[in-house]
């Protein structure tokens, strides 16, 4: 980390005097995980210029930053990110950053902690994964707005009709996702994961859920992790175990070959996506839609 910090006062200097001209008039915008960049996007729109560190597929847990990662943010006028220690190898960097003209803003600091879910692997303690509670997502919406109506006041209007529209479409998503939920009985809400992304997504819903990995993928999966969640998903006669998309599958395809050796039938029942969205121009590929096809999915999986 020492080397980044090196490299970003080294890299600050040399293009100081080459900073990018905003020739279109636009705030320059870095995010870091896909899901803040699609919900920028939502709200900024043909407004901003963004560009988004993470993209789909990358976990941020153990993201690193690149030489041209630290020119994008040498040069953003804002940078939105998670916070919580999610992006923790970013964390520093965003530190050195912060000044009069330049503004990180961790967005998971409004939310009142007392309704996060601890956590001790994190230096924050508590669970990075706000994202799977839609109410929360609402209040990064409603940040990002007031910060883009301060930056750029000449465009504060656009700003706040299009979080007006984004928030009505998160409001309908938590309407379809309880309905799609409700036709899973209680008992089978059990959620088998690569790593514990889906905690708040459980306390919402009603999920029992289990990470393979615990929260952060930086810890790796011992034989015992395996053993001991085999033992409790033939206990629970659970069906269906989930990879996720930013995560190795090789752990899950080990935990499904413990199962089946002991003559219980587990099948992996989809992949999910937890700290990333799909692919650009997919449905998976905008937060709405990610969160919808991981519901459909995991339903459809443990009926």
């Amino acid at each position: 980390m020492k080397k980044l910090i090196f490299l970003l006062a080294i890299t600050s200097t040399l293009i100081a005097c080459k900073k990018e001209v905003k020739d279109n008039g636009k705030l320059n915008i870095v995010t870091t995980t896909s899901m803040i960049t699609d919900l920028v996007t939502n709200i900024g729109g043909e407004h901003i210029n963004i560009q988004g560190l993470m993209g789909s597929g990358v976990d941020p847990h153990l993201y690193k930053a690149s030489e041209g990662d630290v020119s994008k943010l040498v040069n953003a006028d804002i940078i939105f990110y998670n916070g919580l220690h999610l992006e923790g190898k970013l964390v520093e960097v965003f530190e050195k950053m912060g000044s009069k003209t330049k503004t990180p803003i961790a967005l998971a600091e409004e939310i009142d902690k007392t309704t996060l879910i601890g956590s001790d692997y994190f230096a924050s303690n508590y669970d990075p994964h706000v994202w799977f509670n839609i109410a929360y997502f609402k209040l990064f919406a409603k940040k990002i707005t007031k910060v883009l109506s301060e930056k750029d006041p000449t465009n504060a209007a656009i700003y706040t009709e299009n979080e007006k529209g984004y928030l009505e479409k998160l409001t309908a998503l938590e309407g379809k996702v309880k309905t799609i939920i409700e036709t899973l009985p209680i008992e089978k809400r059990i959620l088998v994961t690569a790593h514990d992304a889906f905690n708040y997504f459980g306390k919402n819903y009603g999920f029992e859920v289990v990470g393979l990995q615990g929260l952060s993928t930086a810890t790796e999966a011992g034989v015992q992790d395996v053993q001991n969640i085999s033992k409790f998903i033939i206990d629970k006669k659970v069906k269906a175990i989930f990879v996720e998309s930013s995560v190795p599958k090789r752990t899950i395809e080990a935990l499904q070959a413990a199962v089946n050796s002991k003559n219980h039938d587990v099948t992996i029942g989809g992949t999910l996506y937890s700290d990333a969205l799909g692919n650009a121009g997919t449905v998976e590929g905008t937060y709405i839609g990610m969160f919808e096809y991981n519901v459909n999915t995991i339903v459809n999986a443990l009926k």
